[in-house]
């Protein structure tokens, strides 16, 4: 006799949320006087895209605004979208509109439609004849052209805390068909082990349930950290806890920072073998690139984004060979902070210390401005010996920059220095 009888789909599957009170987690979308409460509590729906990591339950929310206020749920991917599926969409809703019915496009993976497509329902969207909802682990600020992001309100979704896993785990052990009827025990520590090694809800209870059926027909199912680590095929690291993932990420940029490539590449390796996505570990590389060594070896940011597009052309495991040299190499080469001089300048700003632009600076875009005297009065810098004239180009005098002494930015130092004091 089969342990899950008419059960072909996965746990997790068999778990998803109908209703928005059995949905956990993202509280501060779906609280009382939160943007997605406000919208079902109103019956409005907005376009919107979630993005965050996997498996927080951005297709489980969109469904559930759907059902709850009786919209027609299109799912696509924007992967295999094309143009005449596009039309059908849109057409299929129009028609709808007509009935008196409302559409929902949910599209998947939304940071692959490319921008000819997002125009492609932008009129569709601004008449009303659809919602949209993307769904993306990117970060749409970055990858959706304005004219379509505009018309979107962007919520980020976030890892699910070990107390919202055990909500869902506390649930599929009292509501799921199948595993109500079983009598289930976890070893001493068990159960938050499953939640520690396991990096998101879909894993947790998959895993849960294959550690049940790996067991045949028995009185009794015992879910040990043994058998947990036996269906994961993995060591424990100490990485999958959401403090755990921060530790180790911070100690790899750390150890990037301090010129230590040997520590750097411990935690990269502890950060892959725990099955972290490459392109989160580029990413952090990028910001590092600038933030830590900066105009020491400016080489290093256009080699940070190379490794980042790198990652995405190959994937795993050839990916973790473009991230080691990466590592290797902002590791070992000068450093300088320098750049974070913006702070400083944006934090004046911010404190009402704005200056005017000096008139000769200004844009005379047509002649008759010259009489005002926009634009009168500049000079040239590559009319100038070395390229360089003195001028005032701010009302007051400000400092922000620092050049330090090593790397390429000695040269840069030592330039100024040169045209500015003549040393």
């Amino acid at each position: 006799m089969e342990l899950f009888q008419n059960a072909n789909l996965p746990l997790s599957r068999r778990m998803m949320p109908k209703t928005l009170d059995e949905f956990v987690g993202q509280t501060h979308l779906t609280a009382k006087g939160k943007p997605i409460a406000t919208m079902l509590e109103n019956r409005i729906l907005h376009s919107m895209i979630f993005y965050g990591p996997p498996a927080t339950g951005k297709t489980s929310l969109a469904e559930i605004l759907s059902r709850e206020l009786k919209y027609y749920f299109a799912l696509c991917n924007a992967l295999t979208l094309d143009n005449d599926e596009i039309r059908k969409i849109i057409y299929s809703a129009e028609q709808r509109s007509l009935a008196g019915e409302k559409t929902v496009v949910f599209i998947d993976e939304i940071h692959r439609l490319i921008k000819p497509k997002q125009d492609a329902f932008l009129s569709a969207m601004e008449n009303g004849i659809v919602t949209l909802i993307g769904a993306t682990t990117e970060n749409p600020y970055f990858i959706i052209q304005p004219a379509f992001r505009s018309r979107l309100f962007i919520y980020e979704f976030k890892i699910l805390g070990r107390e919202d896993m055990d909500k869902i785990l506390q649930r599929a052990l009292a509501e799921d068909a199948s595993l109500k009827k079983l009598s289930i025990e976890f070893e001493s520590g068990a159960r938050e082990k499953l939640i520690e090694y396991t990096p998101d809800p879909r894993m947790m209870l998959n895993t849960l349930e294959l550690s049940v059926l790996s067991q045949g027909a028995a009185e009794t199912y015992r879910v040990t950290e043994e058998g947990i680590l036996n269906i994961l095929q993995k060591a424990e690291t100490r990485y999958s806890s959401e403090e755990g993932h921060y530790d180790v990420i911070s100690a790899f940029i750390k150890s990037v920072r301090g010129s230590a490539p040997d520590a750097a590449i411990y935690y990269l390796g502890m950060m892959l073998e725990s099955g972290e996505d490459p392109l989160f570990i580029a990413r952090r590389l990028i910001i590092l690139a600038s933030e830590d060594i900066g105009l020491a070896y400016p080489e290093a940011l256009p080699v940070a984004v190379a490794c980042y597009q790198a990652c995405q052309f190959i994937g795993l495991p050839e990916a973790q060979l473009v991230l080691s040299e990466t590592t290797l190499l902002l590791a070992g080469v000068p450093k300088s902070n320098s750049v974070l001089c913006i702070n400083k300048a944006r934090e004046e700003i911010r404190n009402g210390n704005t200056m005017k632009v000096p008139p000769y600076l200004k844009n005379a875009v047509f002649e008759a401005e010259k009489d005002f005297g926009k634009g009168v009065g500049y000079k040239y810098p590559h009319g100038f010996p070395n390229h360089f004239v003195n001028e005032k180009y701010t009302e007051k005098d400000v400092q922000y920059y620092e050049p330090g002494d090593l790397g390429f930015e000695k040269k840069i130092r030592d330039w100024l220095d040169k045209i500015r004091y003549g040393n």
